[in-house]
This record gives structure tokens, C-alpha cells and sequence, in this order.
């Protein structure tokens, strides 16, 4: 029992889930060099970076249209506080980096969200950051999306459809007057 007693706590690890997404991925598996569903260790003082150059970047994207280092992720703490953030920079030269509505141009940086969307070229990364302790090193625990992570660029018309699911543009004959309808009908 001492030796339980005497055990060293254990640290929770800050772990940063990312889910990808590309249309062309079945075609073109592009992400066929990420390790998905297997979490990885980063020591905190590294950057991670993400491009197609794999003398460079720890994760790799197989793809001639992404840059050498599209972008890096750091960890870091915030200043008189226990709490750990990312900060991402965009390291591209001729792509733009949006973070949820913010757009970053070259070594433009900013805190990353606790969950945000991340979008380059036609790139789609869901990032959720999970909380921890310790000041060695984080987690990358990488997904593969089957479907488009943000669905309202797919939609093939921006006009909204009503609860009833039929769109009046699909009869264009009706007229354009609102029709009342009873929930039970």
C-alpha cells in the first residue's frame, strides 16, 4: 500500500481531436500519411506542423496544392494562469487560413478556439480541444469524416426550405404568397 501511497499523481494530458475532411479523399487519399484514431504525444516546446513536406511537418497531407507548411500549432500557457491554449499560424505564402470566420494570411496567428473549424483550399478540420494538466507534452487524436464538416457549402441553393421540407422554388407555377399550414395537417 506505501507504494500506491507514494505514487506520483497523475497528470490529465491536453489532447487536441481534429477531424478531417477533403472531397477527393476516397479518390485521392490525401490523407493517407495521418495516423487516424490513435493518439500521439507532441512534446509542449514543438510545434506541430501540418503541410506536405514530410522533412518538416509531422503531419502530412499528400496533396501538390498544399503548401511545404500550411500551418503550426503551439502550445503555450496563459500568462499568471494554470490554463494551456494552442495558437495557430498560418505558414502559407499563397493560401489563406480561416478559423471560423477569421481569415489569417501568411504568419498571421491567432488562439485557437476550444472548437472551431479550420479551412484551407477545400480542407475542412474540426478541432476540439480537450482540457489538461500537464506542461510535458499534448495529445493529437486524428479523425477521418466521412461527410462534409461544414454542410451548408454543399447546399445546391441558398434559399431556405420550409419545415414541410418542399421547397417553392421546386413548383414555380404556385404563387409566392405564404400559406398557412396546421402542424396536424
Amino acid at each position: 500500500m506505501a507504494s500506491f501511497e507514494e505514487a506520483e499523481t497523475e497528470e490529465t494530458v491536453t489532447c487536441l481531436h481534429m477531424t478531417f475532411y477533403h472531397p477527393c479523399q476516397e479518390d485521392k487519399m490525401m490523407f493517407r500519411c495521418l495516423n487516424f484514431c490513435k493518439r500521439e504525444q507532441v512534446r509542449a516546446d514543438e510545434m506541430a506542423k501540418f503541410g506536405r513536406d514530410s522533412n518538416v511537418c509531422h503531419y502530412n497531407f499528400m496533396d501538390a496544392r498544399v503548401s511545404r507548411i500550411q500551418f503550426s500549432l503551439q502550445l503555450y500557457r496563459k500568462l499568471n494562469s494554470t490554463e494551456l491554449c494552442f495558437e495557430i499560424k498560418n505558414m502559407s505564402k499563397k493560401t489563406k487560413l480561416i478559423v471560423d470566420q477569421t481569415e489569417l494570411g501568411y504568419l498571421n496567428k491567432i488562439d485557437l478556439p476550444w472548437k472551431c473549424i479550420i479551412c484551407f483550399g477545400d480542407y475542412q478540420i474540426l478541432a476540439e480541444t480537450q482540457e489538461g494538466e500537464s506542461m510535458d507534452y499534448f495529445e493529437t487524436y486524428l479523425h477521418l469524416a466521412q461527410a462534409p464538416i461544414l454542410q451548408e457549402r454543399c447546399l445546391p441553393s441558398l434559399q431556405p426550405v420550409p419545415e414541410n421540407g418542399i421547397s417553392s422554388s421546386m413548383f414555380p407555377s404556385q404563387s409566392k404568397s405564404p400559406i398557412e399550414i396546421d402542424e396536424n395537417e
